[in-house]
Protein backbone atom coordinates (compact mmCIF):
# COMPACT_ATOMS: atom_id res chain seq x y z
CA UNK A 1 0.00 0.00 0.00
CA UNK A 2 1.19 3.38 -0.83
CA UNK A 3 0.94 6.42 1.71
CA UNK A 4 0.23 10.13 1.33
CA UNK A 5 2.53 12.40 3.86
CA UNK A 6 0.67 16.13 3.87
CA UNK A 7 3.21 18.81 4.65
CA UNK A 8 2.51 22.58 6.05
CA UNK A 9 5.73 23.96 5.45
CA UNK A 10 5.04 28.01 5.19
CA UNK A 11 1.13 27.50 5.04
CA UNK A 12 1.37 25.52 1.53
CA UNK A 13 0.38 22.60 1.51
CA UNK A 14 2.77 19.59 0.16
CA UNK A 15 1.47 16.09 -0.82
CA UNK A 16 4.18 13.82 -1.29
CA UNK A 17 4.10 9.79 -1.69
CA UNK A 18 6.04 7.89 1.21
CA UNK A 19 6.68 4.20 2.07
CA UNK A 20 6.65 3.99 5.67
CA UNK A 21 8.09 6.93 6.28
CA UNK A 22 8.31 9.46 9.20
CA UNK A 23 9.15 12.95 9.31
CA UNK A 24 9.16 14.97 11.93
CA UNK A 25 10.29 18.14 14.06
CA UNK A 26 11.60 18.90 17.59
CA UNK A 27 12.65 22.46 19.65
CA UNK A 28 15.77 21.18 22.02
CA UNK A 29 13.63 22.37 24.44
CA UNK A 30 10.25 24.03 25.84
CA UNK A 31 11.07 27.85 24.91
CA UNK A 32 13.31 26.62 21.39
CA UNK A 33 16.46 28.62 22.11
CA UNK A 34 18.50 25.66 23.31
CA UNK A 35 21.60 26.06 20.82
CA UNK A 36 20.53 28.89 18.84
CA UNK A 37 23.31 31.20 18.85
CA UNK A 38 21.38 34.04 19.38
CA UNK A 39 19.46 33.81 21.77
CA UNK A 40 19.55 31.92 25.08
CA UNK A 41 17.64 28.94 26.86
CA UNK A 42 16.13 29.93 29.99
CA UNK A 43 14.38 26.24 30.62
CA UNK A 44 15.79 24.78 33.69
CA UNK A 45 17.45 21.38 34.49
CA UNK A 46 14.16 19.47 35.47
CA UNK A 47 11.95 21.15 32.49
CA UNK A 48 14.64 20.03 29.86
CA UNK A 49 14.40 16.55 31.96
CA UNK A 50 10.84 16.61 31.52
CA UNK A 51 10.75 17.87 27.88
CA UNK A 52 13.28 15.04 27.06
CA UNK A 53 11.10 12.22 27.91
CA UNK A 54 8.06 13.19 25.54
CA UNK A 55 9.63 10.50 23.26
CA UNK A 56 10.11 7.03 24.84
CA UNK A 57 12.64 4.82 24.16
CA UNK A 58 11.03 2.01 21.61
CA UNK A 59 10.18 5.38 19.05
CA UNK A 60 13.54 6.87 19.37
CA UNK A 61 14.94 3.60 18.13
CA UNK A 62 12.46 3.69 15.06
CA UNK A 63 14.66 7.39 14.63
CA UNK A 64 17.12 6.84 11.53
CA UNK A 65 18.10 10.28 10.80
CA UNK A 66 18.26 13.43 13.54
CA UNK A 67 19.75 16.65 11.71
CA UNK A 68 20.16 19.75 13.65
CA UNK A 69 18.94 22.72 11.47
CA UNK A 70 20.18 25.96 13.34
CA UNK A 71 18.66 29.25 12.32
CA UNK A 72 20.82 31.13 9.89
CA UNK A 73 22.56 34.32 10.76
CA UNK A 74 21.60 36.94 8.73
CA UNK A 75 24.76 37.11 7.12
CA UNK A 76 24.30 33.25 6.27
CA UNK A 77 21.09 34.22 4.43
CA UNK A 78 22.35 36.74 2.69
CA UNK A 79 25.90 34.77 1.77
CA UNK A 80 23.99 31.58 0.95
CA UNK A 81 26.66 29.04 -0.27
CA UNK A 82 26.15 27.31 -3.35
CA UNK A 83 26.39 23.18 -2.57
CA UNK A 84 26.39 20.48 -5.08
CA UNK A 85 23.59 20.18 -7.60
CA UNK A 86 20.38 18.84 -7.68
CA UNK A 87 21.65 16.70 -10.96
CA UNK A 88 24.61 15.70 -9.34
CA UNK A 89 22.86 14.43 -6.09
CA UNK A 90 20.00 12.88 -7.79
CA UNK A 91 22.92 11.22 -10.24
CA UNK A 92 24.62 9.61 -6.74
CA UNK A 93 21.72 8.49 -5.62
CA UNK A 94 20.09 6.71 -8.41
CA UNK A 95 23.39 5.16 -9.02
CA UNK A 96 22.91 4.19 -5.02
CA UNK A 97 19.34 2.75 -5.59
CA UNK A 98 20.85 0.69 -8.56
CA UNK A 99 23.68 -0.67 -6.42
CA UNK A 100 21.15 -1.72 -3.70
CA UNK A 101 18.68 -3.48 -6.20
CA UNK A 102 20.86 -5.51 -7.74
CA UNK A 103 22.45 -6.52 -4.24
CA UNK A 104 19.14 -7.12 -2.54
CA UNK A 105 17.40 -8.91 -5.66
CA UNK A 106 17.90 -12.35 -3.27
CA UNK A 107 15.44 -10.56 -0.49
CA UNK A 108 13.19 -9.72 -2.52
CA UNK A 109 13.48 -5.92 -1.79
CA UNK A 110 14.57 -2.85 -3.38
CA UNK A 111 15.98 -0.99 -0.48
CA UNK A 112 18.25 -1.27 2.93
CA UNK A 113 15.12 0.35 4.30
CA UNK A 114 12.80 -2.63 3.85
CA UNK A 115 15.60 -5.91 4.59
CA UNK A 116 14.83 -8.07 7.75
CA UNK A 117 17.72 -9.00 10.31
CA UNK A 118 18.46 -11.47 8.44
CA UNK A 119 18.74 -10.56 5.07
CA UNK A 120 21.23 -7.94 6.83
CA UNK A 121 23.30 -10.33 8.08
CA UNK A 122 23.18 -12.14 4.60
CA UNK A 123 23.63 -9.67 2.05
CA UNK A 124 25.57 -6.40 3.58
CA UNK A 125 29.20 -6.87 4.81
CA UNK A 126 30.91 -5.07 7.35
CA UNK A 127 34.85 -4.76 6.98
CA UNK A 128 36.29 -6.44 10.72
CA UNK A 129 36.65 -2.14 11.67
CA UNK A 130 33.36 -1.48 11.43
CA UNK A 131 31.86 -4.33 12.57
CA UNK A 132 34.05 -3.77 15.81
CA UNK A 133 32.99 0.29 15.92
CA UNK A 134 29.19 -0.86 15.57
CA UNK A 135 30.17 -3.42 18.87
CA UNK A 136 31.47 -0.74 20.92
CA UNK A 137 28.48 1.42 19.75
CA UNK A 138 26.19 -1.55 21.14
CA UNK A 139 28.22 -1.51 24.55
CA UNK A 140 28.88 2.34 24.91
CA UNK A 141 25.84 3.89 23.60
CA UNK A 142 23.15 0.86 25.28
CA UNK A 143 22.03 0.08 21.53
CA UNK A 144 18.60 -2.57 21.19
CA UNK A 145 18.99 -4.91 18.55
CA UNK A 146 17.18 -3.15 16.92
CA UNK A 147 18.69 0.16 16.85
CA UNK A 148 22.02 -1.68 15.86
CA UNK A 149 20.39 -3.08 12.78
CA UNK A 150 19.11 0.35 11.91
CA UNK A 151 22.82 1.90 12.44
CA UNK A 152 23.60 -0.97 10.10
CA UNK A 153 20.99 -0.10 7.43
CA UNK A 154 21.99 3.26 7.09
CA UNK A 155 25.57 2.79 7.48
CA UNK A 156 25.12 0.35 4.19
CA UNK A 157 23.43 3.39 2.38
CA UNK A 158 25.97 5.66 2.46
CA UNK A 159 28.23 2.84 1.71
CA UNK A 160 26.20 2.56 -1.35
CA UNK A 161 25.69 6.82 -1.91
CA UNK A 162 29.65 6.46 -1.85
CA UNK A 163 29.95 2.99 -4.32
CA UNK A 164 31.64 1.48 -1.84
CA UNK A 165 31.46 -2.72 -2.12
CA UNK A 166 31.83 -3.20 1.92
CA UNK A 167 30.68 -0.85 5.30
CA UNK A 168 33.82 0.45 6.40
CA UNK A 169 34.32 2.20 9.61
CA UNK A 170 32.98 5.77 8.46
CA UNK A 171 30.14 4.51 7.18
CA UNK A 172 29.21 3.57 10.78
CA UNK A 173 30.54 6.15 12.37
CA UNK A 174 28.81 8.41 10.27
CA UNK A 175 25.07 6.47 10.39
CA UNK A 176 26.21 6.73 14.19
CA UNK A 177 26.25 10.52 14.16
CA UNK A 178 22.80 10.89 12.49
CA UNK A 179 21.58 8.76 15.57
CA UNK A 180 22.42 10.49 18.46
CA UNK A 181 21.70 13.92 19.45
CA UNK A 182 21.72 16.63 22.43
CA UNK A 183 18.40 16.27 22.65
CA UNK A 184 17.75 12.30 23.37
CA UNK A 185 18.17 11.07 26.84
CA UNK A 186 20.65 8.77 27.92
Amino acid sequence: MRLTCRFAPNAHLAVQACDRRCSSDSHGCPCGFRGDKGRECRCPAHRLAQYAQRLSGPLLDRIDLCIDVPRLTPRDRRDHVQGESSSVVRGRVSRARARQRLRLAPAGVSANAHLSARGLRELCVLEPDALRALDRAYDALRLSARACDRVTKVAQTIADLEGSDTIREGHVAESLSYRERSWRRS
